[in-house]
């Protein structure tokens, strides 16, 4: 994974997560990742990953890029959707959860989220990347897409007629989601802020320069606010070792 700022925010709590487990490596759980893509370089770099998803071929990719890697090991991979999950996660299990692209997809994100903040120990975190509502008005505006951008500010959900995404988030409402499961937000940031917006042959010229004015502007408003995706990172209440 490249550094970006969603990354930078997941080494900081993993690297919190290993100290408060004396070195020991960090319980990461992945919901919807079942391709692998961010649960073999998280067991690469040494934490135990359980990675959730309801499609056997997502698993499958996962189970031949974890092979590949070297981590199987470190990777357990459960078939199921997410609205089983207390059934099929131990509570307190986890020091990091990760629900990436899975809130705009779920019947109930309100009992996903509930069920993922009981799978995680105290004071571990949960990670959540979800679209954002406002830029995707905007990016259909800036496209000549009027109609659908006056659709997706119109529908509370921010969702258009035939898309798979069932809804899309603002800052508002997807804090509003993870305090109401009893969690504390503690980042709100964005992810895709310029890098979406800006023309390709801008990357092309220096994209060292706009990977590091990408992290700046991550957790400022108003240009946070109409980021490609939304990055929440939320933290249940410390309690006793686990």
């Amino acid at each position: 994974m490249r550094l970006d700022a969603v990354r930078r925010a997941l080494d900081g709590t993993l690297a919190a997560a290993r100290e408060r487990r004396g070195g020991s490596p960090p319980r990461v759980l992945d919901v919807g990742g079942g391709s692998g893509t961010l649960a073999v370089p998280l067991a690469a770099a040494g934490c135990t990953v359980t990675v959730v998803d309801p499609s056997p071929n997502a698993l499958a990719t996962l189970h031949r890029r974890a092979a590949e890697a070297g981590v199987s090991d470190r990777i357990t991979a459960v078939q199921g959707d997410a609205d089983a999950l207390r059934e099929l996660v131990a509570p307190a299990a986890a020091d990091l959860a990760l629900a990436h692209g899975l809130l705009e997809v779920v019947e109930d994100p309100k009992n996903t989220v509930a069920a993922i903040a009981e799978a995680l120990a105290p004071g571990g975190t949960v990670s959540v990347v979800v679209a954002n509502r406002h830029a995707a008005v905007l990016h259909r505006a800036v496209a000549g897409r009027l109609a659908d951008a006056r659709a997706l500010l119109d529908d509370p959900a921010g969702h258009l007629p035939g898309e798979s995404l069932l809804r899309r988030f603002d800052t508002d409402t997807l804090q509003r989601l993870l305090i109401d499961a009893g969690l504390t937000v503690e980042l709100v940031q964005g992810s895709g802020v310029l890098t979406d917006l800006v023309p390709g042959s801008v990357l092309e010229l220096d994209p060292g320069a706009l990977a590091d004015l990408e992290l700046r502007v991550a957790t400022l408003a108003p240009l946070r606010d109409v980021a490609t995706r939304l990055h929440a990172m939320a933290r249940t209440a410390t309690g006793g070792p686990r």
